[in-house]
């Protein structure tokens, strides 16, 4: 039974939607990235005819929504739809569509945080993707036991071998540099193990995705990928006092407890070997330069890393002035952290906790995740039902489960089968936005 619901689907838009289709020929058949023009020192304006096209593309991507379950519905019904079937495989060979990108999630979890990290990775989980996740040292072995059992036990995540735990968990302390430590340890190991995901995704327990893995993957299946997702700016602003020139000490470093951290009576003068940037700790940062920052093979990021050891909040910080003082990757940079955060004003060392209050806001941002939740607050429950399509304890569908309604992800299919819905549109429309020339190149690290 199982044979007759796995097909090797590749199309992710509607039948009828030839324009899209013929976008899509057009992008493949692009022989340069946007930013790797920019690099070769070739003419701006072909950089912004490149960006036009891919432009036009994303706004013709919800052409193909309106048809796209009809589609999976015939690819999914079993041998007696056969005939149909195989006009949709030979479509998709017409196509040449290639596979969704992969992403590579990790994902950040202090003591007692383990049932949250299960709950965001159902939430979060497809097949096609990797995730790694981090315990804190400080958890209790127990809970550190039953999330590795949980993961290992899974079905899904067995059948499938992306899910991995670290085993040597490190202390993190978010205003010190342990959480850059532990961020570019979580980025080693994913590199390692897989050599195939094309973004890096950092997110906390107390995060959660907007939009299925469906619809972020198949709008960023028309990106660039060497695009990189970080809010920056170099605008350091009250930073500059209370986070630049003060010189901190994480314990966590070398203490098997996690402490606070101190600070020394002395202050430091701003950099001028490099210049500063800051922004969000969140993340969405291409492969290449994740193996730039891991493997540096110039000596910047180990000596930004070496600054950064003594730095307050270093992680608003570190990844923003390597990429910014990279000549190779600094016009590769989409100033937004995919991220909706409420702040209090003036803003305190953590957002604030989003509740239903928030629901509309949130939806309407487009943004994939927000943050900050606290523990089982009703709006996650709100977020599975009408966003997310997730019942408790289950995976959030997408086109890879062709179960029963009840279960639909209990049995599997095609992994490269997409079934985008309103999530993708929102995140469609926010990243045409930002992709807009006169704010896209505006704001690259400006100044530099």
């Amino acid at each position: 039974m199982f044979s007759c619901v796995h097909f090797p689907i590749r199309s992710r838009l509607s039948q009828t939607s030839q324009k899209a289709r013929d976008g899509m020929k057009k992008l493949m058949q692009i022989p340069l990235l946007l930013a790797a023009v920019d690099r070769k020192g070739s003419s701006p304006l072909l950089a912004s005819v490149i960006l036009s096209i891919v432009l036009l593309l994303l706004a013709t991507l919800h052409l193909g929504y309106c048809g796209y379950h009809s589609r999976i519905e015939a690819s999914t019904v079993g041998c007696g739809k056969a005939q149909n079937v195989r006009e949709i495989a030979n479509e998709a060979q017409m196509t040449g569509l290639t596979p969704p990108p992969k992403l590579a999630y990790l994902i950040l979890g202090a003591g007692g945080d383990g049932l949250r990290m299960q709950r965001m990775l159902q939430a979060l989980y497809h097949p096609h993707n990797y995730y790694l996740l981090h315990l804190d040292r400080e958890s209790s072995e127990d809970e550190r036991k039953n999330l590795d059992r949980y993961v290992k036990h899974e079905q899904v995540f067995q059948e499938a071998g992306n899910v991995y735990m670290v085993a040597k968990p490190n202390l993190v302390t978010y205003k010190g540099s342990t959480m850059i430590a532990a961020t570019l340890h979580g980025a080693a190991i994913l590199l390692k193990k897989a050599k195939d995901w094309d973004w890096f995704i950092n997110l906390s327990a107390s995060d959660y995705p907007l939009l299925t893995q469906d619809d972020l993957l198949h709008v960023f299946s028309y990106l660039p990928k060497d695009l990189n997702f970080l809010e920056h700016t170099n605008d350091l602003g009250w930073k500059e006092e209370q986070r630049v020139k003060p010189i901190i000490i994480d314990p966590a470093l070398y203490q098997n407890t996690k402490t606070d951290v101190y600070w020394v009576t002395e202050k430091r003068a701003v950099p001028t070997a490099f210049r500063l940037f800051t922004g969000s700790a969140w993340i969405a940062l291409s492969r290449a330069f994740m193996e730039h920052t891991i493997m540096g093979w110039d000596n910047l990021p180990r000596t930004v890393l070496m600054y950064y050891a003594n730095f307050v909040s270093s992680p608003e910080g570190y990844f923003h002035t390597v990429i910014c003082n990279s000549e190779e990757f600094r016009n590769t940079t989409v100033n937004h952290d995919l991220h909706f955060i409420a702040w209090d004003t003036p803003p305190k060392q953590h957002p604030i906790s989003l509740t239903v209050n928030f629901f509309e806001a949130m939806t309407t941002s487009g943004a994939p995740f927000a943050r900050k939740f606290d523990k089982d607050d009703p709006v996650l429950n709100k977020i599975d039902a009408e966003l997310l399509n997730r019942t408790r304890d289950g995976f959030s569908p997408g086109g890879w489960c062709v179960g029963s309604h009840n279960n639909p992800c209990s049995v599997r299919g095609d992994y490269s089968v997409l079934r985008p819905g309103p999530g993708a549109r929102r995140l469609e429309d926010l990243i045409v936005q930002l992709l807009l020339p006169e704010r896209f190149r505006s704001s690259q690290c400006a100044g530099v």
